[in-house]
């Protein structure tokens, strides 16, 4: 079998915590992302060949390394075709020897473009005119919202466009943005699976949200949604968000609805989660116990405003730092799950901030450590790119403070502004690491000596 790009990277030893604490988080960084790289999960749930045909669709940022562990798990002489969408620059490098037979394009992410909506348009109508016979497997983990766009009923893509953007903007959190989405298309939702039927469906699924809940990854296009257009319409009232008079009228009336649980049309199709959040923070946990280290895992689930739940993160290794509880030093602290950035109206002629949650979740905690000794932290997104940015996320020192007064940067003045990128740019301490090709979503640790 080729060579797959994640079968070809080899852990390195650890660096010692006490002497390179900032190395010896991003090595727990690299291992939480190695773990969830998709060849890894996927051979496990394959199904056979069927008597028809294997047809491929899928969306997300972990699409194109996905669609290059089928081809290389799937039997060379079974056909195989689809077309799968993932954003921009997260193609990895074909594997020497590796036949292409699924087809990759790429959009935009977060903001959706017009190539996400031609492949999304492509995309339902490979689904045409399947029979029993034939097999879809749906290669989904998360950015498929953005990536999989297809317009409901009296919306243009300028429409969606604007909405996500207010959704990224209002703090909501992912299953209140997927469920507006999901009633604004015509793939999401369980649309995509049952516009396949009679075939079956089988999702292949990285997980990038709280819970596992593959109806919110990548807006579910593939399974059945309990969530309802009265849902839908309370999130955009409870946000302030507009939309077209005639959108609103229509959520109001219960047009746009989703398949629901028990629908006929989903018997006989599966789910499998190949990847999640909880295996790859076990995985770092594990390495770190390797190193000696005692290590608490929080949560794979937590949410909230990204800077207050540094402040909490901060108040915590505070509290093990200067008295030892409630747990004792040295130690890791590792978290994970899907925070938000509620972005802040600008002053006017103020400059606009750039960075993403992790970046406001280490300012958040950077702020509340008060220089305190011996913590080091990183927050990172594993797909490796915070938000719109060009890094994963940012570290933060016991000097960091010191060190931001030496260069003139004010970090309330960046919190104001919701501008991590710029402070921690200026301190040298982005985490750059490029695309990772897999996608289980924030990755905090904290490491306290």
């Amino acid at each position: 079998m080729p060579q797959h790009p994640s079968t070809a990277q080899v852990a390195a030893p650890l660096p010692d915590a006490r002497t390179a604490p900032r190395e010896f988080l991003q090595a727990l960084f690299d291992t939480a992302v190695r773990s969830a790289q998709p060849l890894h999960g996927m051979r496990q749930w394959l199904p056979s060949p069927p008597a028809g045909r294997t047809l491929v669709l899928g969306a997300g940022k972990a699409g194109g390394a996905m669609a290059q562990a089928l081809e290389a798990l799937w039997p060379a002489d079974a056909p195989l075709s689809g077309l799968v969408v993932t954003r921009y620059g997260h193609v990895p490098p074909r594997p020497a020897g590796l036949p292409q037979r699924i087809e990759v394009v790429e959009a935009a992410h977060p903001v959706p473009d017009a190539a996400g909506l031609a492949a999304a348009q492509r995309i339902l109508d490979l689904a045409q005119g399947l029979t029993p016979d034939d097999l879809v497997l749906c290669l989904i983990s998360g950015g498929g919202s953005s990536l999989l766009t297809l317009p409901g009923e009296g919306l243009t893509l300028e429409d969606k466009q604007q909405i996500n953007r207010a959704l990224l903007e209002s703090g909501a959190h992912i299953g209140e943005m997927n469920c507006v989405r999901k009633h604004l298309s015509r793939i999401k939702g369980g649309r995509l699976a049952a516009a396949c039927a009679p075939a079956r469906v089988v999702t292949l699924t990285i997980s990038d949200v709280p819970g596992d809940d593959p109806s919110v990854i990548a807006s579910g296009p593939t399974v059945p949604d309990a969530t309802t257009c009265a849902d839908a319409l309370a999130i955009l009232d409870r946000y302030g968000i507009a939309v077209p008079d005639a959108v609103r009228a229509a959520l109001a009336a219960g047009t746009p609805e989703t398949p629901k649980p028990g629908d006929a049309r989903f018997a006989g199709h599966a789910v499998h989660l190949i990847a999640t959040p909880w295996q790859a923070l076990q995985a770092a946990a594990d390495a770190a116990r390797s190193a000696g280290l005692a290590v608490h895992v929080l949560s794979d689930e937590i949410e909230g405003e990204s800077r207050e739940v540094g402040k909490v993160h901060a108040a915590l290794a505070r509290a093990v730092a200067r008295r030892g509880e409630p747990f004792a030093r040295p130690c890791m602290v590792l978290s994970g799950g899907e925070t938000t950035v509620t972005v802040r109206p600008r002053a006017p002629g103020a400059a606009r901030g750039r960075g993403g949650r992790a970046g406001e979740f280490c300012l958040g905690l950077a702020q509340a450590l008060q220089g305190q000794a011996q913590v080091w932290a990183l927050a990172a997104d594993t797909d490796g790119i915070d938000g719109v940015e060009d890094n994963a996320g940012a570290f933060v020192t016991p000097d960091t403070l010191a060190r931001a007064a030496v260069a003139g940067l004010r970090i309330d003045d960046h919190l104001t502004r919701n501008d991590a990128w710029g402070y921690f740019a200026g301190l040298g301490d982005l985490l750059v690491t490029g695309p990772t090709h897999t996608n289980v979503n924030d990755f905090r640790a904290l490491l306290i000596l």
